[in-house]
């Protein structure tokens, strides 16, 4: 079946069920070390996940890891340019979980990036991002730990589809042609708008069905989360891409009211039944301009519309969501993107899930990590129906590899995912508190070291940071 792996000989597979995994207790799971510091921060990882296993089922559960090959190592094993091996494939499609340290960008024509091949191939549309705070670590913020956020990108549409053609190639020529001589002049609201010719062209795509199966996961997440978490971002560029971004926004709001009707309320509703509960007498157009601040400025048509709106929230869901009932839904909300990157670092502590396309949150996961210590404390996970692959969010750093030096956690938080996701979630507290505890404790490698205030010196080895997290796996 492969050509150059050897699966283990005990374990089972995992499987799924509408897109749900079903974990045996034995679960034959590959890994991919990774490319450069990946020599250091997979022992270190794996150290950590086995140890937190053990301790928290004894033998009754192990993970059984099967190592596979991706990047710069797969190269050395399978040839040249063989960056993504069929073997590796092959192995993730019958195996269904797997975890991944950073990888090798190749340079040239093939593959643009492993890490969005890895994601179209499987169909991986969830990209899971967390970003909270742990006691000690250092952060350019005052206040790190009012943030505490989980962002949920969409990782198959947009333009990291790919989909772009280069100034002055044959096929953007001919696509700017028809845009300028027929497209463009046949719609109304672009008349008069021309591409330039010496343009490179991309397409970004936003589909109804990659919007809503994202959402259905964040909004799905939100109903495991405590009460006063359960609150769903949708963050989008509306106001300016309206049919792409803005339609994303729509169609979340669709689902959450359609698909979850019983268990979510958007922001807009929630004012509407707000209202009327403070003050039962309200007129329909009084509570349309509780809503709407310049109402008294809209046509008549528009105003006709938001009093319409009022009616049919109250109509709809007065009986089930009214008197109070909506505090205890999932919030669903939304905001335009440059706002929300504002918002996180001035009100962080008013937002809980986000949900945004393949861009947005590439840029947001990276801002919202800064605020909590760096990529180096920041886990990712891309989830489909069918696989799930849970990886390091940070680059490669080849100049460090092989000096023990590396801070492991975002491969060891990556990997408490992973026991989440498995339903292991007490392997995956303990986990959690023991990185919590070794920092609190100043415990820790050179990157978060020399930070402190005062600086930790000496500080641990990559592999020492992880035997410290297990040390502080039952420290209270």
């Amino acid at each position: 079946m492969y050509d150059k792996l050897i699966p283990p000989t005990t374990g089972s597979k995992i499987t799924f069920d509408h897109g749900q995994p079903i974990v045996p207790n034995d679960p034959i799971i590959p890994y991919i070390r990774g490319d450069g510091t990946g020599v250091d921060l997979w022992p270190a990882s794996q150290r950590v996940l086995d140890a937190a296993v053990a301790a928290a089922y004894g033998g009754d559960r192990q993970i059984n890891w099967f190592k596979v090959y991706a990047g710069d190592e797969a190269c050395e094993v399978y040839g040249t340019y063989q960056y993504l091996p069929e073997d590796t494939l092959g192995a993730i499609r019958e195996y269904g979980v797997a975890i991944k340290g950073p990888l090798t960008t190749p340079i040239g024509g093939g593959i643009r990036s492993l890490n969005v091949a890895l994601r179209q191939i499987f169909d991986l549309y969830s990209c899971v991002r967390p970003c909270r705070y742990y006691q000690g670590t250092p952060s350019p913020h005052k206040n790190p730990e009012q943030l505490d956020v989980i962002i949920y990108r969409e990782n198959t549409e947009d333009i990291y589809l790919g989909i772009e053609w280069k100034e002055g190639s044959e096929t953007g020529k001919k696509l700017i042609d028809l845009l300028n001589t027929d497209l463009i002049p046949n719609t109304s609201e672009h008349k008069g708008k021309q591409i330039r010719l010496d343009s490179g062209i991309g397409i970004k795509p936003i589909s109804k069905t990659g919007s809503q199966r994202l959402v259905r996961r964040a909004i799905a997440h939100a109903l495991r989360l405590p009460p006063a978490k359960q609150m769903v971002t949708l963050v989008h560029k509306g106001n300016i891409m309206k049919y792409t971004e803005g339609a994303f926004r729509d169609w979340g709001y669709e689902l959450a009211t359609t698909e979850f009707r019983a268990q979510c309320v958007t922001e807009r509703e929630s004012w509407i039944l707000g209202n009327l509960e403070g003050n039962p007498d309200l007129s329909i157009e009084d509570n349309a301009r509780l809503i709407d601040p310049g109402y008294d400025t809209l046509t008549p048509e528009k105003q006709q519309a938001i009093c319409g709106e009022v009616k049919e929230v109250l109509e709809t869901i007065g009986a089930s969501h009214g008197q109070g009932q909506w505090k205890t839904k999932v919030m669903v909300n939304d905001r335009i993107a440059d706002s929300i990157f504002q918002q996180l670092q001035t009100r962080p502590g008013e937002y809980s899930i986000l949900a945004t396309m393949n861009l947005n949150g590439d840029y947001l996961s990276d801002a919202a990590a800064a605020i909590v210590g760096g990529l180096g404390m920041a886990p990712g996970a891309n989830i489909g129906d069918t696989a799930a692959i849970f990886e390091a969010t940070h680059g490669t750093a080849p100049k460090h590899a092989g000096l023990d030096r590396v801070n492991p956690g975002s491969v060891i938080l990556s990997g408490v995912m992973l026991l989440e996701y498995l339903g292991w979630q007490e392997a995956a507290d303990l986990v959690t508190n023991g990185l919590a505890q070794a920092i609190a404790h100043r415990e820790v490698t050179y990157d978060l070291a020399r930070l402190m205030e005062p600086p930790v010196n000496p500080p641990l080895k990559c592999s020492e940071f992880g035997e410290a997290i297990i040390k502080h796996f039952h420290t209270p």
